[in-house]
């Protein structure tokens, strides 16, 4: 039983895609649901979600935000208000055209984002610059009809947060842009554990809708980029289609800029892709469901001592850390190991009758499957400490990929031959015209994922698809 519980996975290495399935559907994170390209969240997969919510929100509000929640259903009229916005997502869009047995006078669109309904709302609240800026946040679902899906990384419909907020001065708006930029880098780096790039899209790429798109990427085991968030600077594009205009103090009228933000339950995919291994799950303690489970080993003779002593120590422990005690007794200890492995629980802590006469329990490491002796009377201590260098290692081997597989290209065939053979980022000077952005993503399937801070306005560099001199240096890699 317990070999056949590891058997039922593939090998990380071998078959990423079918692993990432596999663990998914193992370790009950979620399910596919009746309908196409859906699925259901089962409570170890909402489980990551509600840490990822509460760690964000309570950055989110940090940084002045608050939460509000708007309607589901956005008029048809309201979604072609913007005019680029709408081609950008109008594949994507699901209609309502009945309610009931009546025909709806107007198609309702599912929500595929909350612009178009937040900013028919903003044109009613916003008046005079004493109503700026709003900082608004929503948690909600939203609908984007795919042709091509995969759990958490892309479904038809997925859980996300999506910020909106309205600004004075174009100034004010990109500030917010970046400060959500940093809060999703310093989210993602510290508490999924996972090393990301930041910087802007190209104008190819960028949202429909906005002047500019800033997103942090990540890289993935087989070498693809993953967007894992993005923060939007909207300009005046939505104020302008919405009327959303205040007087200034200056006592003039003017329209509002404004920003959107999000990242979604992607991140869940992305964090089994990045930190799984072979016998199933490995999830970064700031965000795991359960963050350490007890395992008694016992004979028949010790079985009453053990289970009582591993209730008290599941009692020194519940008020501190998110923890599990398996004192099942119809499956054997060998079996929970696996078990607990394949749902990525980051510490297993062992108690058996030989433990108990030296007062000590046996951590051992998910990621490393070290074993460590700790006495009984510092547990809470070690246990802070083990979870603190098992989150610090697992981003520092997520960052040494990501390096390692981060390699600049001197001439254009080379930057074919490390995206076909070797895959990951290529760093590489770009001279801003969208046929060249157009001729490496038709001859080499990638695209520009971003281009970071340093690599603006570039001088002295030659892009490396036509020679004419470059505007910028950009990471491109082929991605999900």
């Amino acid at each position: 039983m317990e070999e056949k519980l590891v058997k039922e996975v593939p090998k990380k290495s071998e078959n990423l895609s079918q692993w990432y399935l596999e663990v998914i559907r193992r370790a009950e994170l979620a399910d596919y649901a009746p309908m196409k390209g859906m699925m259901v969240i089962r409570p170890s997969g909402y489980a990551i979600w509600e840490n990822i919510q509460r760690l964000l929100d309570r950055r989110f509000k940090e940084t002045g935000h608050v939460n509000a929640y708007f309607p589901l259903f956005i008029p048809e009229s309201f979604l072609k208000k913007e005019a680029e916005h709408v081609e950008g997502f109008a594949p994507e869009v699901a209609w309502v055209t009945k309610g009931g047995s009546e025909e709806l006078q107007e198609p309702l669109a599912v929500r595929p984002t909350s612009e178009a309904i937040i900013c028919a709302m903003y044109s009613k609240w916003v008046r005079s610059w004493r109503d700026l800026p709003i900082l608004i946040n929503q948690w909600a679902n939203v609908v984007r009809w795919e042709k091509v899906t995969r759990p958490f990384l892309r479904t038809t419909e997925f859980l996300w947060q999506e910020g909106h907020t309205v600004h004075a001065t174009f100034e004010d708006a990109q500030e917010e842009v970046l400060r959500i930029l940093n809060i999703y880098r310093d989210f993602i780096e510290n508490d999924l554990a996972i090393k990301v790039y930041a910087g802007r899209k190209s104008d190819r790429e960028k949202f429909a809708g906005a002047l500019y798109t800033y997103t942090v990427e990540a890289l993935m085991p087989d070498g693809k980029a993953l967007q894992a968030g993005t923060s939007h600077n909207l300009g005046q594009n939505f104020s302008r289609a919405f009327e959303i205009r205040f007087e200034d103090k200056d006592q003039e009228l003017k329209y509002a800029w404004q920003t959107s933000w999000g990242v979604s339950t992607r991140l869940i995919g992305a964090t089994v892709m990045v930190h799984g291994d072979d016998d199933g799950l490995i999830i970064p303690p700031k965000v795991a469901p359960h963050q350490m489970v007890i395992v008694p080993i016992y004979k028949a003779k010790d079985k009453d001592e053990v289970l009582s002593k591993g209730e008290n120590i599941f009692a020194s422990l519940r008020e501190k850390f998110r923890v599990v005690y398996d004192s099942r007794e119809e499956y054997t200890p060998g079996w929970k190991f696996a078990e607990w492995e394949m749902r990525g629980v980051p510490l297993r802590i062992e108690l058996g009758p030989r433990d108990i006469q030296k007062n000590q329990v046996v951590f051992v490491r998910r990621d490393t499957r070290e074993k460590i002796s700790v006495p009984m009377d510092s547990l809470v201590e070690r246990a802070e400490e083990v979870l603190a260098q098992i989150q610090k290692d697992l981003f520092s081997r997520s960052e040494a990929f990501t390096l390692e597989n981060t390699r600049e290209a001197k001439n254009y065939q080379e930057m074919k031959e490390i995206l076909e053979e070797k895959r990951g980022f290529v760093v590489a000077p770009w001279c801003g015209e969208e046929e060249c952005e157009l001729k490496v993503k038709e001859e080499t399937k990638a695209t520009i994922r971003l281009i970071p801070p340093e690599g603006e306005n570039v001088e002295g560099e030659k892009c490396i698809v036509c020679g004419r001199p470059a505007k910028h240096v950009a990471y491109f890699a082929r991605s999900y």
